[in-house]
């Protein structure tokens, strides 16, 4: 950042004009803008309001008051870590999802809008349900769970990840939007420490599903920063997909369904793992707002007596 920057002492020229909020936006976006920042606007708003501790509306009803040298202070920090490519979501630590705001570090991957397909459909098929029993496997930030928890309240929750950290962020999170009580969360290698004979109405997932070859080819702030635990799904990136859609229908309920995100162009392997199986049917594919494929749904064939 250059001396003429909101964190610099202005004693000459355009320093010389304070640094007002309106003033650190425009600067500031121009600045992450030539840094690589896909949205600069953004991300200057939210990084300056978590600055000043106040709503983002805050800064336009606010546009030409002087932000405080502390203030500049701390901007100036996390303008640097964001334009090192730093998630803005591990600066302020949280992300919005599905209407409620969920504490992100660098354990758990930030929530993306796609996510909220799965939720959405999650969500519809558990309504249908008195009191389904769900199974939230990989949770990372738990996003998942906690979404769908907060608009089912009878449903009752078991989330896992092979991640301590991750499941601590995500126990936080739960009890941060007081659903606690609906949501258990358990250090399990995908099924690994469910018990046998346990039956779900629904599971769901947004496993890693990267080729392990594409991480580096990803962009700055994910393959520098966000967990690759999270992220690498093997040499094809489906061995988190041959793991779950095989060992599902030991624990799905007849009919119970299985609900997975994926990447649009895994839609064809997906969907023949699932045929590979012979324990599903109505398999289908579900858009995301943009209109790829995103979801797949599978429904657990009842057994023959």
């Amino acid at each position: 950042m250059n001396e003429n920057s909101p964190s610099s002492d202005h004693t000459s020229g355009a320093a010389s004009e304070p640094w007002t909020v309106r003033r650190i936006l425009d600067w500031t976006t121009a600045h992450l803008a030539k840094h690589g920042s896909d949205s600069p606007r953004l991300d200057t708003e939210v990084l300056l309001a978590h600055a000043r501790n106040c709503e983002r509306i805050r800064l336009y009803t606010n546009y030409e008051d002087v932000v405080t040298e502390q203030e500049r202070a701390l901007m100036r920090q996390l303008v640097q870590r964001r334009a090192n490519s730093e998630p803005v979501a591990y600066l302020v630590g949280k992300r919005e999802f599905f209407g409620l705001d969920f504490q992100v570090d660098k354990n758990v991957l930030v929530p993306r809008p796609d996510t909220e397909t799965l939720v959405m459909e999650l969500v519809d098929e558990a309504q249908k349900l008195t009191a389904p029993f769900i199974l939230d496997l990989c949770t990372g930030s738990g996003c998942i769970a906690i979404s769908a928890a907060a608009n089912c309240q009878n449903a009752k929750f078991l989330a896992t990840d092979i991640s301590e950290p991750a499941l601590a962020i995500a126990q936080k999170n739960a009890a941060a939007n007081e659903l606690s009580n609906q949501v258990e969360f358990r250090l399990s290698d995908c099924f690994d420490q469910i018990a046998p004979g346990t039956l779900f109405d629904l599971i769901v997932s947004n496993p890693p599903y990267i080729r392990d070859a594409e991480i580096e080819q990803l962009e700055k702030d994910v393959r520098q920063h966000e967990p690759r635990l999270a992220l690498a799904g093997g040499t094809d990136g489906l061995d988190f997909y041959r793991r779950i859609i095989q060992q599902a229908g030991g624990y799905l309920k007849d009919k119970g369904l299985l609900m997975l995100e994926f990447s649009p162009e895994q839609e064809p392997d997906l969907l023949s793992l699932f045929k590979a199986t012979g324990e599903y049917t109505n398999v289908r594919v579900k858009a995301d707002l943009a209109g790829r494929a995103r979801v797949i749904i599978g429904q657990k064939l009842p057994i023959l007596k």
